[in-house]
């Protein structure tokens, strides 16, 4: 006879904690991710070509006619993450999180 067999209840229990596990790890994936992101600075070579500033109130509509006031990143179509949140991803600058008071000439507002 084989003394090597699981019984059944053990064989359940492993498999349960396994899918219990599955999220906790993807959440961890995540929040490394978002670790790994640096805020933007304004002295960056792509936001300084794009106009990025951390606070759309100080943008000079001279030198930008594009701007409008009351646009900003949190209300752009390419800033990503949870509302809310003041640094979040922007789809513009990858690997770098924004202000979302800043503003850039790629401003394109949510649908």
């Amino acid at each position: 006879m084989n003394e090597n067999r699981f019984d059944r209840r053990t064989v359940i229990k492993g498999a349960l904690a396994g899918l219990a596990a599955l999220p906790a790890a993807a959440l961890v994936r995540e929040a490394a991710a978002q670790a790994e992101m640096v805020k933007l600075e304004e002295s960056d070579p792509q936001a300084k070509a794009l106009g990025y500033v951390h606070d759309a109130s100080k943008v000079d509509a001279a030198k930008n006619p594009m701007f409008k006031e009351g646009s900003d990143c949190a209300n752009c179509l390419q800033i990503q993450g949870k509302d809310g949140e003041e640094w979040r991803p922007c789809n513009i600058f990858p690997g770098k999180l924004v202000n979302a008071k800043g503003w850039c000439k790629v401003w394109v507002a949510k649908p």
